[in-house]
């Protein structure tokens, strides 16, 4: 096992809900919602992984959210995956003041699936028109 997975292992095991590897290269953690900043800090401030984007995506469960992040050192990537079961008023702390970098992709999450990320320095349109009809994202299930 690499070092920085024995690492997360190590500090956050109690909060791991599931560890999955897939093909020796990626590996997906699942956190609770609350989790996401903690972990995400650990990754990105203690450990040196860099932040490479996330992705939403709205399911039967709920709507889940991916933050991937590269361990550059070795090539492996690191996806931590949660999941908001509240799909009417989905909701978790956004993890710009961690990665100044995530502003955008939780700007498109927040217009596209309807997340509302707290915290988050500048929630507005950035891929839809201004007045875009509130209540109705484009990457929800109908």
């Amino acid at each position: 096992m690499q070092d920085v997975v024995r690492s997360i292992k190590e500090k956050l095991g109690d909060k791991i809900l599931k560890y999955e590897e897939k093909f020796g290269r990626r590996i997906y953690l699942d956190f609770k919602p609350k989790d996401i900043p903690e972990v995400t800090k650990f990754l990105f401030k203690d450990l040196g992984c860099r932040f490479a984007t996330a992705t939403g995506i709205d399911t039967p469960g709920g709507i889940e959210i991916l933050y991937h992040f590269s361990d550059d050192s070795t090539g492996r990537i690191i996806s931590l995956r949660t999941l908001i079961t509240d799909k009417k008023n989905p909701s978790i702390e956004s993890i710009t003041s961690i990665i100044r970098g995530a502003e955008w992709i939780e700007r498109e999450m927040w217009e596209l699936l309807g997340i509302n990320f707290k915290g988050h320095p500048n929630l507005k349109h950035l891929l839809l028109i201004d007045d875009w009809p509130e209540g109705k994202y484009p990457l929800r299930r109908k």
